[in-house]
């Protein structure tokens, strides 16, 4: 059994020594760990600082295009280079390497197929009391949207199998954290969080500039997400609660009309035509909507496919096709 475990990079030449040294070179049950880099686009030499560091595998994007795309880019790599489980953990050394054992015994033990550490949001002592309660309040959401109790929805810090990589779709161009928990809740996976520890914050976060920019991006992302995979019951609940406001308001103009002989109140009537029209053509949308989510699976199934076949072709040795070796650096053919 392979594992490797991923670090999505960018401009991490400073804490990347670290985070590498932590990590394990062994794990119960696993018979080969290795270690890859996903550099997005580093100006810092980041790359050359894992390559003196003797990573395993180092992947390049020539320009930064985000953490959910290094972190879609690194699966790729690691179905590629036949990874059986594959650990996610971040270059700023926020997670203790040690704790990595915890992610992957149960999916050795064959428990889960994804597991993710979970942080204790609510007892982070440099986390402030309005991030802790966003943490929570925002896990409370992911839990609803993804069908399982959820924790610690942002935390990196994953490991899941073969086939849940070879299914996890990002199309976020954000993050991955929330998007891909919603996926795998809507796809039933064994989904296992197990409590983890953190070391002190090395630098501010580079996801989130500033409150209101992560609330935006977060809320954007948990939408989309959700109405990507349950959109028949997005759909049948917002047309549901505008057929009921018109209905009721319509009622309210019914008994003031015979009540008062008709005069008045026409605004009402307005508005009720309006939210029942509106109510109808949403739950028509959220009925086509669930037709094209049928039509998605299919195309997700056959994107597995291939994501299996271009693994089985590059023979479990270096990733075929999409990376080329630069100088003893795997450097992705992306302009």
């Amino acid at each position: 059994m392979k594992c490797i475990i991923q670090i999505p990079c960018y401009n991490e030449a400073q804490t990347l020594p670290q985070t590498v040294a932590d990590l394990p070179t062994a794990l119960p049950g696993v018979d080969v760990v290795e270690y890859l880099v996903i550099d997005d686009g580093s100006s810092d030499g980041t790359a050359e600082v894992a390559k003196r560091l003797g990573v395993h595998h180092v992947v390049r994007h020539m320009r930064n295009l985000g953490l959910a795309r290094a972190f879609r880019t690194g699966l790729d790599a690691c179905l590629q280079l036949g990874a059986d489980i594959i650990v996610n953990t971040d270059a700023d050394n926020q997670y203790v390497g040690a704790d990595i054992a915890l992610l992957v015994a149960p999916i050795v033990a064959g428990e889960a197929e994804l597991v993710v550490g979970d942080r204790g949001v609510a007892q982070v002592a440099h986390f402030s009391p309005l991030k802790r309660f966003l943490q929570r309040f925002g896990s409370w959401v992911i839990s609803q949207a993804a069908g399982v109790p959820v924790p610690d929805a942002t935390s990196g810090f994953r490991a899941m199998t073969r086939e849940v990589a070879l299914h996890t779709l990002v199309l976020s161009p954000y993050s991955y954290t929330l998007e891909t928990l919603i996926q795998a809740g809507a796809q039933r996976r064994a989904i296992r969080f197990v409590p983890i520890r953190t070391n002190p914050p090395t630098r501010p976060s580079r996801l989130m500039n500033n409150l209101p920019h992560y609330l935006a991006n977060s809320t954007a992302t948990i939408v989309r997400a959700y109405a990507f995979y349950r959109p028949l019951r997005v759909f049948t609940t917002i047309g549901l609660i505008a057929l009921l406001a018109g209905t009721l308001i319509g009622v309210r103009f019914l008994i003031a009309y015979f009540s008062q002989g008709g005069a008045g109140h026409i605004q009402s009537l307005i508005l009720a035509a309006v939210l029942l029209i509106a109510g109808f053509q949403t739950l028509l949308i959220g009925l086509v909507a669930d037709l094209i989510g049928a039509n998605r699976k299919i195309m997700e199934e056959v994107l597995v496919r291939l994501r299996r076949g271009e693994a089985d072709r590059s023979g479990y040795g270096q990733p075929s096709g999409v990376y080329e070796n630069v100088g003893g650096v795997q450097k992705s053919n992306e302009a």
